[in-house]
């Protein structure tokens, strides 16, 4: 039997890279799933119809998680479609490199928006349904760790995500709702595609310091996502999994 089987979920910024493998992933153990998008629906409906085409249940929903009524409306839409929620995947998030010369009030509160702000709002409106087994699945990232030139805005994000997880975590025990974070670390993406990382310098310094030895795949993350949304992880809540490849 599939391991989520009968459960239905909501992965936000799920149209490409990593939430979009999250989201196949978790169709293909056998839940339902509500594909977030902010801005390409196109790439949101991609991913379902993969889900679809391979026997999957998904809708694709849009909503700007950084507003309430965005947040709210996803997990609406996932109630209305299946009528229950189960899973929560906090993977919306957005970066920007800025020495600190460089940054501007804008790029701090446009990432402090969605990274952190979202997480909260979305996780505050799904906390409305969600029960006993729940559990939401946030992704940080393992820069935190880093200590990375020029991603003061960005590390302040996910490090702020790593805290809020282990608040939540116990705010949310008495409902039996569990509450993890997983930190990737270099992962090859439409997005660091797109941003010029891969094959960069940076990239090429960050797989030599990778013990493993390589850039991390998305399905890399979404394996331990399901995991962590599964009942194998029964066990589990506050806890942050550095998933990096034993980058440090």
């Amino acid at each position: 039997m599939s391991k989520l089987a009968g459960k239905v979920a909501v992965v936000t910024g799920a149209s490409k890279g990593i939430g979009a493998a999250i989201a196949k992933a978790l169709a293909a153990e056998g839940a339902s799933v509500a594909v977030n998008y902010a801005s390409s629906q196109a790439g949101a409906d991609a991913v379902v119809a993969e889900i679809t085409a391979a026997g999957g249940k998904a809708i694709a929903v849009g909503g700007d998680v950084s507003k309430a009524a965005g947040a709210q409306g996803i997990v609406d839409a996932a109630i209305k479609a299946y009528g229950r929620l189960d899973i929560l995947v906090n993977n919306s998030g957005v970066y920007e490199f800025s020495a600190l010369a460089d940054i501007t009030e804008a790029q701090y509160r446009k990432m402090f928006d969605i990274n952190v702000l979202g997480v909260l709002l979305t996780t505050q409106a799904a906390g409305k349904h969600l029960g006993d087994g729940g559990s939401i699945i946030n992704i940080g990232s393992a820069i935190t760790s880093l200590s990375t030139p020029e991603s003061a805005v960005y590390t302040g994000t996910k490090a702020a995500v790593e805290a809020i997880t282990g608040v939540l975590a116990l705010e949310l025990a008495g409902r039996r709702i569990r509450v993890n974070n997983v930190n990737p670390g270099y992962v090859e993406t439409e997005g660091t595609h797109s941003a010029g990382i891969v094959g960069s310098d940076m990239a090429s310094g960050l797989v030599a310091q990778t013990p493993l030895g390589r850039a991390g795949q998305p399905q890399d993350i979404a394996d331990i996502v399901v995991f962590l949304a599964s009942d194998d992880a029964r066990w589990l809540t506050g806890e942050t999994l550095v998933a990096s490849g034993g980058l440090r």
